[in-house]
């Protein structure tokens, strides 16, 4: 076989036996090998190089020492009592702590000591010197010690003073210097009477930056009977081992219950920022959640402010994000109300059954918790993945101008016309309208000068705080929508404008007549509702779930910050599980369904909250308001309300622009066609047809994506050393070898994707591409395709419909007298590997032969298997 081109005057395949195994921080147990090419830098050999061409052991960098092991330091026991190895044999052990032969390492899963196994001339941060777990390892006379099970510093913590274990049964092991042992520095010292200074657990934690030593290393794995550690009395003493479960105990409690980690850092300096913010977030969202309450979801104005009351307070507690605030939107608000509605016209409930109305909402609130809280616990974090950029863009934009009409009616003062003219309420924005149109002259005059005045006003100063905020960042605490508040509460008193026909919020108050009622939501007289409402209350969850993970991670946990909490990372299953657990409490109270929200939590930032305290904060004036303050919105104006609500509805849209120029940049025309056909859809038709379809096609496009095989024709780079590319998108020309096709295949093989793998690699062989239509003629001879190599090294995963494709893929080459190699495989002993053995395939392409490292290495032997054969057919040529 030749190449199309010139043959490089380089050989295709490098002499080198040497593999390269990365050494990183995640892999520091792997040992470190200089490769020969850069195939090797990707690949783990399949099979061991013949002991007889392996090189000499490689224990240092410097040439002059890789053929001779390095002497053991001064005063230093050897780091291996073992036979030395070549450092490349898969048996060798990187573990430094030395025991006697036939004893086993008492650490456990959790050593505190690992060492690299390289010399000192390497000077490598890995250097045992100063590795893991204190400056030298374990003396192998020292027989157990409570730190054996527990680790050095739970130990030294624990028994730090030696009142139970104390004696000179170990101080006397230490380093051998000038033929004396010294005492050990380590902190082994505290157990058996040593030195203290200098101990290895106070220089890790320092270094790491560890708050408590204690934590360094614990593990609570039992361990065999055979390499149980003992202690010089034959049993780990009950304190120890109940103060290595309350320990370990601890640290999953931290970990799935934040409080206890944020409480711990807390400082009063973080108070004044966190009251202030949460008065201003009060003075904001508190007059908003009536609005969302009245006007969107058709519940009690009360409803709404439970949200507030709930939430936020177990998100405090559970939530990962410190700064990030929960509390209820202006789309789950929508939606819920969209459950009522139609239970108003399914004649489930009335539509002055208040009652009735705030037990669908704790429903819906409820099934969204459980959702997301199912979610969170079957570890499903990603799913805010799922939905995509154009879905979400454009189903948003659509909620927002939904709002933005609905809120038209009750700011033109029209309620009363539209329950009159037909079902206006319940139509579609498109059907609202045109109502507006026909009835524009029937519109009262004060609710219009209320409305459309606090809109302006709003308006004005959200565009005067975002312009001089940057050069003046105290005016973010102007709470210029509480001031309009009150002020129309008390022109309106004060002028009696209620007698003049502006509608006012009247008396809030429970359904129920008490302030807080318990209502278990899942009974079966709600069955119905929970029939009704349960497509709504996933996208409810579907949809809080995603602002709160954008929220989220714009404002990150507690790393490197230096003015917050230390050490809180973020995690998507427990924002889950906080948001799953805050919602099924608020659906118990019947509140509106309450998340993550980037303006809110910006504000928050913006003025001084740095912790979840702001958010206890908010909770408890949110308290004081239900319990003394309600008197006092008797007399604020639902237009004001409405207007409110505009100016969010607003904030939804004013981001669509940006969007749509960005995608026609770009020429994206597939997802501008997504975002436009949501948002048309949800304008004339409804919203449950919107979600429907965004549902839908978005999910469509994820299998699609999925189930798309992305297999690729390889050509060599011309002059370059075992280095192949996509001959379809490389910039250079590659070269092609007669009589061989190389196809890569470049990710794990399962039902999803191996579907078409068939067709995909038909396509290849007929026309060198995988985009070229079926219906056109043959480019390729077939006798190019005499020699298939599959290039492998991507597929880390296979499971048993993939194993059965690629089983018939390989029977039908075989059968049309066609060689098969595989390359880069993965590692004997693999999942993958062993799928490949007990399907057949390793059996059926010619065995372990033809499975090799390298593409040049498939070439070199598809090249003698040819010239084997034609010699066998052709026996008077070899003699010529």
């Amino acid at each position: 076989m030749s190449p199309t081109q010139s043959r490089p005057s380089t050989p295709l395949r490098s002499n080198s036996t040497f593999h390269h195994h990365p050494s990183t921080p995640s892999r520091l147990k792997h040992s470190h090998a200089p490769g020969s090419s850069s195939q090797d830098d990707l690949d783990s050999p399949t099979f061991q190089t013949p002991a007889s061409h392996l090189p000499p052991p490689l224990y240092s960098l410097n040439s002059d020492q890789r053929t001779n092991p390095p002497e053991p330091s001064p005063g230093r026991p050897s780091p291996n009592p073992s036979p030395l190895r070549p450092r490349h044999w898969r048996g060798y052990s990187t573990h430094s702590c030395v025991q006697p032969e036939g004893e086993q390492c008492p650490h456990g899963s959790f050593s505190p000591n690992i060492r690299p196994s390289i010399s000192r001339s390497t000077s490598s941060v890995l250097d045992g010197h100063h590795g893991f777990g204190g400056r030298y390892a374990r003396s192998p006379s020292i027989e157990g010690g409570p730190n054996t099970a527990l680790g050095d510093p739970i130990g030294d913590g624990l028994f730090g003073d030696g009142r139970f274990f104390s004696g000179n049964g170990g101080a006397e092991h230490g380093p051998v210097q000038n033929g004396k042992e010294q005492g050990w520095s380590g902190s082994w010292s505290r157990w058996w009477g040593g030195n203290r200074k200098d101990g290895g657990d106070t220089r890790m934690s320092t270094t790491h930056g560890i708050p408590s030593k204690r934590r360094m290393y614990v593990s609570i794995h039992p361990f065999p009977s055979e390499t149980k550690p003992s202690r010089p009395s034959d049993s780990v003493h009950p304190i120890v081992r109940l103060f290595e479960i309350l320990t370990y105990l601890d640290r999953y409690l931290v970990y799935y219950f934040p409080f206890l980690q944020w409480i711990t850092q807390y400082r009063w300096d973080f108070l004044k920022g966190d009251l202030i913010a949460a008065l201003t977030m009060a003075s904001f969202y508190i007059p908003m959640s009536l609005s969302y309450a009245s006007n969107l979801g058709h519940i009690p104005p009360i409803n709404g402010l439970y949200s507030y009351v709930f939430n936020p307070l177990l998100y405090a507690f559970l939530g990962s994000c410190p700064q990030m605030v929960v509390g209820p939107e202006a789309a789950g608000s929508l939606l819920l109300g969209t459950v009522v509605k139609s239970s108003i016209s399914g004649g489930h409930s009335g539509e002055h059954d208040d009652d009735m109305n705030a037990r669908i909402a704790g429903v819906v609130t409820g099934m969204a918790g459980a959702v997301i809280f199912i979610a969170g616990l079957t570890r499903l974090g990603f799913l805010d993945s799922v939905l995509s950029r154009p879905f979400l863009r454009g189903f948003i934009s659509a909620i927002g101008f939904v709002i933005f009409v609905d809120q038209l009616i009750p700011e033109m003062g029209l309620v009363h016309v539209a329950q009159h003219v037909g079902d206006v309420s319940h139509g579609s924005s498109l059907d609202k309208i045109v109502f507006l149109a026909r009835n524009a002259e029937k519109a009262h005059r004060l609710t219009c000068a209320v409305a459309f005045g606090s809109f302006a006003v709003i308006m004005v100063c959200r565009e005067v705080k975002r312009r001089l905020q940057p050069r003046i960042p105290s005016i973010a605490y102007v709470p210029d929508r509480f001031m309009i508040v009150v002020l129309s509460a008390i022109l309106t008193a004060v002028f009696r404008w209620d007698r003049q026909g502006l509608e006012i919020l009247g008396e809030v108050k429970s359904s129920t007549g008490f302030p807080f009622t318990f209502r278990f939501p899942f009974i079966p007289a709600h069955m119905q509702h929970v029939r009704e409402a349960m497509s709504t209350s996933f996208l409810i969850a579907l949809l809080g779930f995603f602002e709160s993970s954008v929220a989220a991670k714009s404002l990150g946990g507690g790393e490197g910050k230096k003015d917050g909490l230390q050490g809180m990372s973020l995690s998507a299953n427990r924002e889950l599980v906080a948001l799953g657990v805050a919602n099924v409490v608020g659906g118990c109270f019947m509140a509106l369904p309450a998340f993550g929200g980037y303006g809110r939590s910006k504000v928050n930032v913006a003025t001084g909250g740095r912790t979840p305290m702001s958010s206890i904060i908010l909770s408890l004036i949110t308290v004081i308001c239900i319990l003394f303050l309600l008197p006092y919105f008797y007399y604020l104006p639902k237009a004001v309300l409405s207007s409110m609500i505009s100016v969010v509805a607003y904030s939804l849209i004013e981001e669509a622009p940006h969007d749509i120029y960005f995608f026609f940049h770009i020429q994206a025309w597939h997802e501008l066609f997504l975002m436009f056909l949501i948002f048309l859809s949800t304008m004339f038709y409804s919203l449950s047809l919107g979600i429907a379809l965004g549902i839908g096609l978005s999910l469509l496009s994820v299998v699609r994506h999925a189930t798309k095989p992305r297999i690729q024709i390889l050509g060599k780079v011309p002059g370059s050393r075992d280095q192949y590319e996509n001959a379809e998108t490389s910039p250079n020309p590659v070269e092609f070898f007669d009589g061989c096709l190389i196809v890569k295949i470049p990710e794990p093989l399962t039902f999803a994707n191996t579907g078409d793998l068939k067709g995909r690699l038909r396509r290849l062989e007929r026309y060198g591409t995988t985009t070229a239509h079926p219906a056109l003629p043959r480019v390729r001879d077939p006798q190019h395709n005499s020699n298939i190599i599959f290039d492998i090294h991507g597929v880390t995963g296979l499971d048993g419909s993939g194993t059965q494709v690629l089983t018939e893929i390989v029977e039908g080459y075989v059968s049309r007298g066609v060689r098969v190699f595989f390359c880069r495989c993965p590692k004997e002993g693999s999942h993958v590997w062993h799928l490949f053995e007990a399907s057949g395939i390793v059996e059926r392409c010619g065995g372990r032969r033809h499975f090799v490292r390298s593409v040049d290495e498939a070439l070199r032997m598809a090249e003698m298997e040819s010239l084997s054969d034609f010699f066998e057919r052709h026996p008077g040529e070899g003699g010529a």
